[in-house]
Parts: C-alpha cells; sequence; structure tokens
C-alpha cells in the first residue's frame, strides 16, 4: 500500500536553491515536503563549490610559496595531498554525508523523503513508496548530472567525473582533461600544481570556450608556463585502459597517455526522471521553460492542479549556486503572496577560480553582435601600477567591456586576472543598474588596485 502524504508544498530536489526554497516555506508555517535522491545541498557543498575551493586555495598556497625566491627570501615547497583530501572528507562533506543539512530541514518543521521524486500526476509526486499530494505548489529543482561523452571504449573504464576528482585520495603520477571549461581548467591547475603531469583535451579552438577569446588565451598562455599541455581544437574519439592506464586516441590521429582520465565535458539535465510528461512538456528538452516568476507554464492536455514552479540549472539560466538561489528567493515569495521583482538574467555573473580568476558578467563581445547590438570595446591590461600587491601569478589580467553604444551602457564585461571575481563586483553592478558609461568615466578608481585598469578599460571605449 501506497504511503500517502497531503502537504502544502513538494520541493524536488534539495540543491542549494530547493533547500533554501523548502526551509523557508516550512518556516512561514507552511507543510513543506522535500525529496532528495542525493545529499542535501546538492552538488555545491559535497563536488562542487566548497570542496573544489578548498583545493584551490591549497595549489594557491603551493604557487604563493614557489613565487618566494627572488622576491622575499627563500623557500621549499614539497606538496602533499594528504591535508587536503582530508580537509575536504571532514570539514567540508562530513565523508559526504548530509545529516546535519537534513536535520536542518526537519527542525524548521520540513518532511524529508530520500528518493527520486517523479510527477506522476498533477499536485502528485511520488517517491518509492510515497505518494506527496501538493495543495498549493510544486517546486522542481533535480539540477544536473556530468555528462559524459559517447566515446568509443568510455563507458566501463574507471575515469573521473568532478565528483570521482573531489573525493580523490591521491595525486596521478598523469591526468588527461577531457574538456576545457571551468571545472576542467581549474581541475587541471589544481592537480598539476600538486605535482601531476596534466593535458588539457578541448574540442572548441580555446580555453573557456564560453567566455571572451582573450580570456582562453591568457589561460591557455598560463598553462604553458607552468608545464600544463593543453590541445585545442580536436576531441576523444576512443579510450583504451589497460587496467593501469589510459590511452586516448584523437580525433587529429594522435594519441595521449595517463594514469587518470577526467571528463569534464559538461552537464546534463533529466527532465524524464522528473516526470514533466504528466505537465504535457517535453521530456527530452534540455531544459524547462519558465516565467519570469519561475512557473512553469500549462502544457498541453495538463491538468487543472496546483502550480510548478522551477528553478537551478533545469531552467537554462545558468548552472550555478548563485543563480539557484536568487531564482529561489522570486518562488518563495511569489508562493506565499509578497511583492516581488521578476526575474532578470542581462547581468549574471560567473566566476572560474584559475589562476589567474576568471570573471565575467553579461553579453560577450561575439553574443552582443549575434543579438544585432551596436557594439563598442574596451581593453586594458591590469595595470603596471599594481604590481607591488601582485600575490598570484604576476600582472596576468586584463579587462575587458562591451559596451551597447546606442544606449551608452555595459551589455558585458570580464575581468581577469589576480582577484578577478572580486573586481568583476564593479562591472556586474554597472551592467546590472545600466549604469551610464559617462558616469564610469567620471568615477575616481582608488590607486593602486587591479580595479583601476577598469579606468583604462572605460577610456578605451572611446
Amino acid at each position: 500500500m501506497a504511503d500517502e502524504r497531503d502537504v502544502d508544498v513538494v520541493v524536488v530536489g534539495m540543491g542549494p536553491g530547493g533547500e533554501y526554497a523548502a526551509e523557508e516555506l516550512a518556516g512561514a508555517g507552511l507543510a513543506v515536503a522535500g525529496v532528495e535522491a542525493r545529499l542535501v545541498g546538492g552538488e555545491c557543498p559535497y563536488w562542487g563549490c566548497v570542496p573544489s575551493k578548498m583545493m584551490i586555495r591549497a595549489a594557491d598556497l603551493l604557487a604563493e610559496g614557489r613565487r618566494i625566491p627572488g622576491m622575499a627570501g627563500r623557500s621549499q615547497v614539497e606538496p602533499d595531498w594528504a591535508p587536503v583530501a582530508q580537509r575536504i572528507r571532514e570539514e567540508a562533506t562530513d565523508s559526504w554525508d548530509d545529516k546535519a543539512a537534513v536535520d536542518r530541514f526537519t527542525r524548521a518543521g520540513g518532511q524529508f523523503f530520500r528518493g527520486m521524486g517523479r510527477i506522476t500526476a498533477p499536485g502528485q509526486v511520488t517517491v518509492g513508496e510515497h505518494v506527496l499530494r501538493a495543495r498549493r505548489a510544486i517546486i522542481l529543482n533535480t539540477g544536473t548530472e556530468p555528462a559524459v561523452p559517447p566515446v568509443e571504449g568510455l563507458a566501463g573504464t574507471p575515469y573521473w567525473t568532478n565528483r570521482d576528482a573531489i573525493e580523490a585520495a591521491r595525486v596521478p603520477d598523469s591526468l588527461l582533461v577531457l574538456g576545457g571549461g571551468a571545472i576542467g581548467a581549474e581541475l587541471a591547475q589544481v592537480f598539476a600544481r600538486f605535482g601531476a603531469t596534466v593535458t588539457v583535451i578541448e574540442g572548441a579552438g580555446q580555453l573557456l570556450p564560453l567566455e571572451e577569446p582573450e580570456a582562453g588565451a591568457l589561460l591557455a598562455a598560463v598553462f604553458d608556463r607552468d608545464g600544463i599541455g593543453v590541445r585545442t581544437g580536436t576531441t576523444a574519439r576512443v579510450v583504451r585502459h589497460d587496467g593501469i592506464s589510459f590511452t586516448v586516441g584523437l580525433s587529429d590521429g594522435t594519441e595521449m597517455a595517463g594514469d587518470a582520465l577526467l571528463v569534464a565535458t559538461g552537464r546534463r539535465t533529466n527532465l524524464a526522471g522528473a516526470g514533466v510528461v504528466a505537465l504535457g512538456l517535453d521530456e527530452t528538452a534540455r531544459v524547462i521553460p519558465v516565467d519570469d516568476h519561475l512557473r512553469v507554464p500549462a502544457g498541453e492536455g495538463w491538468a487543472a492542479g496546483p502550480g510548478v514552479w522551477a528553478i537551478g540549472d533545469m531552467t537554462g539560466h545558468g548552472a550555478f549556486t548563485h543563480m539557484s538561489m536568487y531564482q529561489a528567493g522570486i518562488v518563495v515569495a511569489d508562493i506565499l503572496g509578497r511583492e516581488v521583482s521578476p526575474a532578470e538574467y542581462h547581468a549574471v555573473p560567473r566566476v572560474t577560480f584559475t589562476d589567474p580568476e576568471i570573471g565575467s558578467v553579461g553579453m560577450s563581445e561575439r553574443q552582443a553582435r549575434e543579438q544585432g547590438i551596436p557594439v563598442a570595446t574596451g581593453f586594458a591590461k591590469v595595470p603596471e601600477s599594481a604590481r607591488g600587491w601582485i600575490h598570484k601569478a604576476g600582472n596576468d589580467g586584463f579587462i575587458k567591456l562591451v559596451a551597447d553604444s546606442g544606449r551608452g551602457v555595459l551589455a558585458g564585461a570580464t575581468s581577469a586576472g589576480p582577484s578577478g571575481g572580486e573586481v568583476l563586483g564593479l562591472l556586474a553592478l554597472a551592467v546590472h543598474a545600466r549604469v551610464p558609461v559617462r558616469r564610469l568615466r567620471e568615477m575616481i578608481y582608488a590607486y593602486p588596485t587591479f580595479h583601476r585598469a577598469i579606468e583604462t578599460a572605460v577610456r578605451d571605449l572611446g
């Protein structure tokens, strides 16, 4: 017999946004059921943002120590992965145990259900033997999984995804990385700094293919200087594993070997698993359609029922924790009947935490031109005047501005360099608030700082 429960809200997927929404709604007095098949908190605290930044911070410390000679004295740096792995296991993830997160939710008044939640009828979510009926709302937040390409021979081999890399107990002697996006680039640099021989293989013509070409070129130059191999414009054609190491045959006819293989070729949604077909939607689609309050519109054949909202990766507006949290705030207000501004996506910030950091917001130059926007660009290297403040990779960095010259505002920007993600804050505000370029020219920029390069880039807009 099915265990049937009536609640106000069912949250399917307790990643950062889903967990936040569920706790907020429960705190507001609603009866909330939270459903999660893996770990409450999602990818970010267990395999993404938090543990990866522990790894990056540790790798940065090694790089800093190696820069002491010639600048501040003498040093001898010997990497040790053991304390990094221990911190990730004990401090960040509780050995990949979400008990503390589950307890926090239930203390807020929520009911927790472990398993894959699927919409099986309007207002109804089935989780194993449990049938949850929502009186007011269903929130979908099922996130994404690592996307593994159908490369001949890859299936069945002990390749890594980002999750395996985060859980690694040791550093391999050599590592091949399929994918030169943010995840692949960050992890490649980490393992290289801890002693692995690393090569990144990227099918596009540049590293970080979603970013400006200047960002990819900068990171490629830094990787080359640090001994990290980069192969762009080629893809894996076949993978072999002999029980000890990998051999990857590339589309350009060459082969590469490594002790470990990290597959970082993107993420995929699973709308079919969430049961969106019950809403009259296409379960084979890549993302789920939502309006500016994250409501899922009624599909063909969808019977009347409580509202459905979707947040996070599955909406297609950026696979970032901050996006999921932003959308969750709108959904909570909407369900509670509070006034809330509609979602805006013209100033979405993102940061790749390599050294140097690559921060960007809004549109790239290519995206702006493809949308028919009259474009002006401004470019400036990180100022030489900041040299005394260098604490990372020297003066590797730049500011690139993409302006809508017709409206006189920024459409996008990139901040690459030491603390590039922090410098991005000023540019994110300018893009979000549509600050006139004229006002940016009239600002006073502190000296000597990395963000002072923004002043030069604004002047370069003409």
